[in-house]
């Protein structure tokens, strides 16, 4: 079996398999654990990742081994590729239908929203930036490429750790691989909090503000009303379940998303996201139905899930544990925290948004994937991804952004 330009054998992957369910089936029972109403859900998959990546990823490590070379790495992107792939497709043919009427009426809500999220992220490493230069006197090149790295984690955001490596370059002191190096460990520091943060937030903000979740479904439904479907029953389903209709759209997102336009692109996230909006927005092409079964979407929205976390998890603990110090992950704790509650209290008593919309743009706004899974449980309801689906696209573009400029301004 030719595989990541080795080969691999039936037993190494069957051992990654083995990981990968032993893994799920312990992050679910962790997830399960309810404290006072409060409970991690599917995020308890990560928890469990990043202690295997902690402790057991050289035995992982060993056994993906070809030639004297690892390809842990090769194939644990490949299960957070997979699974972002899934969760984010489906995602966007659940959003398709509404999304469009619901970007409409809140269309300036969602940008500036966006925006204002991912400036104080920007804002708040700027300070981290200065006041690490200050305090303890370390170079401000090494610690910018630190601290974009760790904005990065904060916010869960690929897309934005590609564009900070791709900005670094060579200098007097550093190498362009140097700096790349010291932006990855400031991602795998902050990323574990970036995840459970925000995951939390999402579950403990309905609790503090007392809300009625069935309340607040009906407010959702109404700002972002119940779309009818285009299909009548005569189209011709390409399969029973959907899976064809699911491929084309994966595949044509994956290509999309590809594209690079100087330093940006989509990614995966982003092309397949669009895609699959457009998709389930327009349900059918002539009389061929291009809309997956409802159960098929779930079960695929809940699996990308589970093998996300898995490859991010897994790959993250390895490095949480290796890189590790204190500062940095109270830096990445601030560069959470101070966009997302600041985010909530514009959103709530500027633009006047709903609870369940507010918590959308805000996992959107915080490119939180992760957050976005537990919040669909919290509320009750996958409306709540119409949100998430509107803010993630301004937010993607403007942490790419953000991203290089404090590269450069600090080089």
């Amino acid at each position: 079996m030719v595989l990541f330009g080795g080969i691999l054998s039936i037993k190494a992957i069957s051992f990654l398999v083995f990981c990968v369910f032993v893994i799920a089936g312990l992050g679910y029972l962790l997830g399960r654990i309810t404290i006072k109403g409060v409970s991690l859900g599917t995020a308890g998959v990560f928890i469990v990742a990043l202690l295997f990546g902690a402790f057991l990823y050289l035995p992982l490590q060993n056994q993906l081994m070809v030639g004297g070379k690892t390809y842990v790495s090769n194939a644990l992107k490949i299960v957070e590729n997979l699974g972002l792939i899934l969760f984010v497709t489906s995602v966007g043919f659940i959003a398709g239908p509404s999304f469009f009427g619901d970007l409409k009426k809140n269309f300036k809500s969602y940008i500036l929203l966006g925006v204002i999220i991912i400036f104080m992220g920007g804002l708040s490493c700027a300070a981290c930036i200065i006041f690490d230069n200050k305090i303890y006197g370390r170079d401000l090149e090494e610690v910018s490429a630190m601290l974009v790295g760790l904005l990065s984690g904060s916010l869960t955001s690929t897309p934005a750790f590609s564009a900070a490596k791709a900005t670094v370059c060579d200098s007097a002191k550093f190498t362009a691989d140097q700096l790349e190096s010291i932006v990855a460990v400031g991602h795998g520091i902050a990323y574990l909090f970036g995840v459970v943060g925000v995951v939390l937030f999402v579950q403990l903000v309905p609790k503090f503000t007392k809300a009625d979740m069935d309340t607040e479904r009906a407010k959702l439904s109404e700002s972002a009303p119940e779309a009818p479907s285009k299909l009548d029953g005569s189209e011709m389903d390409l399969d029973p379940f959907g899976f064809c209709a699911f491929s084309l759209v994966a595949v044509l997102g994956v290509l999309f998303g590809s594209f690079k336009f100087g330093n940006f692109s989509l990614t995966t996230t982003g092309g397949c996201l669009i895609l699959s909006l457009i998709f389930g927005h327009f349900q059918k092409i002539g009389k061929i139905s291009i809309m997956p079964q409802e159960a098929t979407l779930k079960v695929f929205r809940e699996l990308g899930l589970m093998l996300f976390l898995i490859g991010a998890g897994v790959a993250g603990g390895a490095s949480f544990v290796k890189y590790f110090e204190w500062v940095y992950f109270i830096y990445g704790i601030i560069m959470t925290l101070l966009p997302m509650i600041i985010g909530f209290f514009f959103a709530r008593y500027v633009l006047k948004l709903n609870l369940l919309n507010n918590l959308g743009s805000i996992c959107g706004g915080m490119t939180s994937t992760p957050a976005l899974g537990t919040l669909i449980s919290t509320a009750g309801t996958e409306k709540v991804a119409g949100a998430y689906a509107s803010t993630y696209p301004i937010a993607l573009v403007a942490v790419v952004i953000v991203s290089q400029v404090l590269i450069i301004f600090f080089r």
